[in-house]
């Protein structure tokens, strides 16, 4: 049997062992509890996988989430519902994947319990919670869930049975460009079975791609399937770093000798083992001092797309592919090895991203001693920068007169003499332990520092430490793991797990402890699948606000690694229950007792708002489309059209964000606008079962909720704005008889309590929180009414969602700490504690919006027309030059739902226009000065307003909804001067215009920027132009009257000329065809001519002295 050391997850199990009398009874009492408890509540438990889209219905698939781009699969569909509420023309997509939901009861799985679920009106409530990305410059920031409804369907396999076999549920899984991680929570619409609730990630691995045989495999290097024991055993364990809720893959080193790591897309709910593939190249020199080459990756960190190691003093990145965060592939080919000619002897993460990029940090041996190398993750790029730029830590540290020392670490462990915790000062005695520090931590929404070694200390504000005098000085501390919402843990050198609650002084031992060999012995009774008598911890880690072990597991045939939950709460439980207990004798017998130290029994959250506003929760819900068979089961077909309508409502929210307000603010609002009249026809036709495509689509069912309501807890993080309070009420049921009467001087007697409230802020200086107390003692309870406000100092002006400002608010019941638990038939839970995280500054989801509608209704009363462009465009409508402008603007908050006048004053700046939209272009900073400055002389305004109001600098004006107006202007210098019209119509113009709020607005931290584009038509002429068009017109209109009188003159000589040019052409052509006549018939007749000659010849004169005298008639005809 290997040490107890080496197997630090669980104590060692010799063959026969005796528990203690009272440990065994203890055991058997807490087992008979939790045995009533699951007789009454069934354990069941959501059962999900992913699944691709054309895999729906068939059993036993279980797929890897690295598809990322939409699917052009659902529009055929589509353009069959030709009788419903969608726009045929729209443009319809799916995801790449659904989700397939069932569920087990006691670890079984069981088609008999689906149905019966679905026969008794189960339905799975599916939440999805997209996490907001890193680089907020690149992606809106913002809080979005989708709520949905799973839809049930039939298994493909083959069923004897009339209606069906097997059956499973089914919802689309959403992708959201930004995001790589979304949380699930499964939830049930408490009908039929009691399953509990169950939340997990889906984040998207990058590191995943197709091979030639399309088959799924790692970029990152070959999976192994052979998960050994010489990989894990006798291996001390190591901390597992990523930044926080921004990793979708982690990643895990330590295995000795070997290039192999664990990988994880699922938080190691499952993993896969890979051996990496990395040159491990060898560059030992006099400046890098390494003893021995080893293939270990020592130091592993996940960031939101790229993986680090360090392997020896060699550092390695690797990219993943996420089309959702770059918009284009920029995942690595292979490793890219980096800082090549450095000695690094340790990675470092940064557990928190800052100024839209994600950070690590090398640090150097050799030449470079005392420097560090900051490493800069940016959309996938990395660079580094090796800080300090001037000298060296090592360097500086002996010139305390350039160096600001923060704190000196004392040189030997201080006398606690007893005591829970030390303050150091200075004057305090001390043993003769050396001082080992080995590592530095912070959290920055509390602003507690921990500096640990073989000590603890702790400190508020760098300057002043604690020292907590719980935690052993014989025990090394080798790592430690926060979650950043009050709670950490220790791992000592010897595998020791302690555990402590941020802002308090006391630290509990959890392993080994009595408390777990308690815990030990009822999961064995229960013969838990997730404990073995030898086992080895990998790492420690917190998931959220639980805590999780991955622990090897070691049975007698085979081996396994899992991910299982460290129940903290029933370890401090059953350590308090075996350390205090007492033996009343009975008569003949005794009757064991607990004492129970907890100042309150019962702790109560009361009069919470409503979430949204604090939390900044989007959240829209949608439901499958109503299905027309009898069975109620849906089909591909109805699953496809609810994948294309989860899809639009999304795309419909990212498309909301435009600068001219709806005239409902809402973004379904466009979807359902032309359709909304005919609800009841479509409804008619869905019941009398008429429904294109066999779907009823009903246009409720996709919409933005608003009024969620509180769930008893305090929410997750709050946003707080300028001068924003948060308020609500501790009920507190105190243990026994707790109040006392008191009497002061001049005043009647007052009940004191000795259950007090203690409110800790990380930041007084920005918040400020005020505590009311009111004494119930007729119900021996006690409310405290909690107000916390900002103070409106801390914070300038920014965007939304950008830059806020981490502090945090501390509620701790006097006299709790690890003492007071709440249990349920699900788990325990430790109360008396509460942590919210505050974010200060403006608030995502806020925007200034151009209110349009009421501009368009305001500028007609009061110019008393409106005349828009010839060609209308409903988006952006025009606006005449020689009208006074009247603009006005709205506060839309897109979680609330509210929308109202921008009552704040702000700047409006002309920063680019053209002609047309495609010649727009953005000016200079000088061109912007000049074109809206008051105080320009260069003649280049664009506009002006009567308003006096000005910055210090009387650079611009200052507006509010209280404006005269604009003017527009367009002098000489100015890019809107002179503008030549586009065919018959007046010229336009279309300005790109800034409206700001920053520096000019005291009322809010947002610093609220809008820029639109504003189309305006009837641009005036300069005075040459128009004196040019002028001359020209009035030379065209004079030429073409002169030309008209001329011809009125001349036209009856030209009407006489033209006809007697007709009379002479008709006579040449008659005189043409006689000639031509004669000559042809007198051939054929020259016989008769010669009989005849002289009657001829007397003819022939006659008919010219008759031609004679026509010609004769027709000439004192024409001279008349």
């Amino acid at each position: 049997m290997c040490d107890s050391a080496m197997f630090p997850a669980g104590p060692a199990w010799p063959k026969v062992r005796v528990l203690q009398v009272l440990w065994a009874l203890l055991a058997v009492l807490l087992a008979s509890r939790m045995l009533w408890a699951l007789k009454d509540f069934q354990e069941c438990t959501w059962h999900v996988v992913l699944n691709e889209f054309h895999r729906v219905g068939e059993d036993g698939v279980e797929d890897r989430f690295f598809e990322q781009e939409p699917m052009d699969t659902v529009g055929k569909v589509f353009q069959t519902l030709v009788d419903s509420p969608i726009d045929p023309k729209e443009k319809y997509l799916g995801f790449p994947y659904y989700l397939k939901i069932s569920y087990f009861c006691n670890e079984k799985l069981s088609q008999d319990l689906v149905r019966m679920g679905h026969l008794t009106g189960l339905k799975p409530l599916v939440l999805v919670t997209f996490q907001s990305p890193v680089n907020f410059y690149r992606w809106k920031i913002e809080q979005l869930q989708i709520q949905m409804e799973a839809a049930p369907f039939r298994s493909e396999e083959e069923c004897v049975a009339e209606e069906v076999c097997s059956m499973s549920w089914y919802t689309p899984m959403p992708i959201k460009n930004g995001s790589v991680i979304m949380q699930v929570d499964i939830s049930s619409n408490r009908l039929g079975t009691f399953i509990q609730d169950k939340c997990f990630q889906m984040n998207i691995n990058g590191f995943l791609k197709r091979d030639e045989e399309s088959r799924i495999v790692y970029t990152v290097g070959e999976e192994l399937y052979d998960l050994l024991p010489e990989h894990f055993v006798g291996i001390s364990s190591r901390p597992l770093w990523y930044t926080v809720n921004q990793a979708p893959v982690l990643i895990l080193g330590g295995i000795p000798n070997e290039k192999y790591v664990l990988i994880t897309d699922t938080s190691f709910k499952d993993h896969s083992f890979l051996e990496l593939s990395i040159d491990s190249c060898w560059v030992g020199s006099v400046y890098c001092p390494h003893s021995d080459f080893t293939a270990t990756i020592y130091d592993a960190i996940a960031t939101e797309s790229t993986l680090f190691i360090r392997q020896n003093q060699l550092v390695y990145y690797f990219t993943g592919t996420y089309t959702t965060l770059h918009e284009s592939s920029r995942g690595s080919g292979s490793w890219v090895r980096v800082l090549a000619s450095e000695c690094i002897k340790k990675l470092c993460p940064v557990h928190f991203p800052a100024n839209g990029s994600e950070y690590v940090m090398a640090l150097t041996l050799g030449k470079n001693e005392g420097f560090l190398h900051l490493g800069t993750i940016t959309d996938g790029q990395v660079s580094f920068e090796m800080l300090p730029k001037q000298w060296s830590v090592c360097q500086q540290i002996e010139v305390t007169e350039e160096t600001e020392i923060v704190y000196v670490v004392p040189e030997f462990v201080p006398e606690a003499r007893g005591l829970e915790f030390l303050m150091i000062l200075g004057t305090e005695t001390y043993t003769k332990t050396p001082m080992v520090p080995k590592g530095i931590s912070s959290n920055p929404y509390n602003n507690l520092i921990f500096i640990w070694g073989n000590f603890l200390l702790q400190s508020s504000n760098k300057e002043d430490f604690i020292y907590l005098a719980d935690f052993p000085k014989e025990q090394t501390i080798k790592y430690v793991a926060r979650s950043f919402l009050g709670n950490m843990v220790i791992v000592t050198e010897t595998e020791e797990i302690w555990y402590l609650v941020e802002g308090t002084y006391q630290v509990y031992q959890l392993f080994p402890s009595r408390g777990w060999d308690v815990h030990i012995s009822l999961q064995l009774m229960q013969q838990s699948s997730l404990y073995a008598s030898n086992e080895t911890m990998v790492t420690l880690f917190y998931e959220g606000n639980k805590l999780y072990q991955l622990v090897y597991l070691m049975y007698k045939y085979e081996s396994r690694l899992v991910k299982r939950p460290v129940p903290v709460e029933k370890l401090l439980m059953y350590q308090q229950y075996t350390n205090h207990y007492d033996l009343e004798r009975k008569g003949n017998y005794s009757m064991l007792s607990f004492t129970n130290f907890c100042p309150f029994s019962v702790m109560r959250l009361r009069n919470l708002p409503r979430p949204q506003r604090y939390t900044r929760q989007e959240r829209y819900r949608a439901r499958p489309p109503s299905i027309l068979e009898r069975s109620g089961f849906h089909t591909k077909n109805s699953l496809a059209i609810y994948q294309g309508l989860v899809y639009y409502l999304l795309w419909l929210h990212s498309r909301y964000d435009k600068p001219y307000a709806d005239p409902v603010h809402d973004p379904t609002w466009r979807w359902w606008q032309n359709n909304k009249q005919d609800k009841d026809y479509f409804f008619f036709l869905a019941s009398n079962w008429r429904s294109a495509g066999g779907v009823y689509i009903d246009m409720d069912s996709y919409e933005k909720i608003y009024n969620l309501e509180p769930e008893f807890e305090l929410p997750e993080r709050i946003f707080l704005d300028k001068g924003t309070e948060y308020s609500f009420t501790i009920f507190l049921s105190a243990q026994g008889h707790s109040f006392r009467a008191e009497t002061e001087l001049g005043s009647a007697f007052q009940l004191q309590t000795q259950v007090d409230v203690g409110v800790v802020l990380a930041n007084p200086g920005c918040i400020e929180a005020l505590v009311k107390q009111e004494v119930l003692s007729n119900r021996n309870s006690v409310l405290f009414l909690i107000t916390l406000k900002d103070k409106k100092l801390c914070y300038d002006q920014g965007i939304s969602g950008h830059h806020l400002m981490k502090t945090s608010m501390m509620v701790n019941v006097v006299g709790s700490s690890g003492l007071c638990f709440q249990e349920t038939h699900l788990e325990s839970h430790m109360q008396g504690n509460l942590m919210v995280p505050v974010l200060i500054g403006c608030p995502p989801g806020k925007r200034l919006a151009f209110d349009i509608t009421y501009t368009l209704e305001y500028s007609r009363q009061q110019n008393k027309h409106y005349f828009d462009c010839v060609h209308v465009d409903p988006e952006m409508p025009c606006f005449l030059f020689r009208d006074v402008f009247y603009p006005f603007f709205l506060i839309q908050d897109l979680v609330t739902g509210e929308s109202g006048s921008f009552q704040g004053s702000y700047m409006l700046l002309v920063v680019g226009g053209g002609p047309t939209l495609e010649s727009i272009r953005d000016y200079s900073s000088d061109e912007i000065y000049r074109f809206n400055s008051p105080q320009d002389k260069t003649n280049s305004l664009i506009w002006t307003t009567k308003t006096v109001r000005t910055t210090n600098d009387s650079a611009f004006h200052i507006m509010s909804h209280q404006s005269p107006g604009i003017e527009w202007l367009c002098l000489e210098n100015s890019p809107c001067y002179d503008n030549i019209p586009r065919g018959i119509f007046s010229p336009e113009f279309f300005f790109k215009v800034l409206v700001s709020n920053r520096g000019v607005d005291t009322s809010t931290y947002c610093n609220y920027q809008l820029t639109f584009l504003l189309h305006i038509h009837g641009l005036p002429l300069s005075p040459k132009r128009a004196l040019f068009i002028f001359m020209v017109s009035t030379s065209v209109i004079v030429g073409l009257v002169i030309f008209y009188i001329i011809f009125c003159l001349l036209l009856p000589f030209m009407v006489q000329g033209c006809t007697m040019l007709r009379w002479k052409i008709n006579d040449l052509i008659a005189s043409d065809s006689y000639y031509s006549y004669t000559s042809i018939s007198g051939i054929s007749s020259m016989s008769s001519l010669r009989h005849s000659r002289p009657g001829s010849i007397v003819s022939s004169r006659i008919e010219e002295d008759g031609a004679e005298r026509r010609e004769a008639t027709e000439g004192q005809l024409m001279t008349l």
